[in-house]
């Protein structure tokens, strides 16, 4: 008997230091993600925040205050945390699109993001939460997160590339 409540304790606590080695893991992965986004932000010239490949696209401003409000939702959903910037279009407020603001946004998103993940309840991983039509669980909408900030700031290695930029060097790790 001593044995099987040994076995239990020792599963039981190796669940929750997984747990929080995943929330540990996430919380990197978003830092890594922020100091890259800041990266190119910081690359790209000021006089140049309003360039758009085409009349079809977002301006490389535009792109970074999506991929900040669409950090700020995802997270949001993953972590439970109230979100910041309530019912604010960061995209379409045009004192936003400077340089110091896209980096000042930029930057208090990452922020928000990464400290409610370290805070979170790393037993809540697997819970579902549904907006809409979707229902996932609070770790997929971390992972979401991360994945959306990929999208947008790939599309502007694109925005540097034709501005006569080579964009900074890809941090893996």
């Amino acid at each position: 008997m001593r044995l099987l409540i040994t076995i239990l304790f020792l599963s039981l606590s190796t669940t929750a230091f997984s747990q929080q080695y995943i929330v540990d893991e996430l919380a990197s992965d978003m830092e890594r993600s922020k100091a890259m986004s800041l990266s190119y932000i910081e690359a790209m010239p000021a006089d140049k925040y309003s360039f758009r490949p085409n009349e079809e696209v977002r301006t490389f401003a535009e792109q970074y205050l999506h991929l900040a409000q669409g950090l700020i939702g995802l997270s949001s959903n993953g972590t439970g945390a109230a979100g910041i910037f309530p019912g604010e279009n960061l995209e379409a407020t045009e004192a936003y699109h400077t340089k110091a603001e896209v980096q000042r946004i930029v930057t208090v998103s990452y922020d928000f993001a990464i400290n409610s993940i370290k805070e979170m309840d790393a037993d809540k991983l697997t819970e579902i939460v549904q907006r809409g039509q979707f229902e996932v669980t609070r770790r997929g909408w971390i992972h979401k997160a991360l994945e959306h900030n990929t999208h947008h700031k790939g599309q502007t290695t694109i925005y540097l590339r034709m501005s006569g930029i080579t964009p900074p060097q890809y941090l893996l790790f």
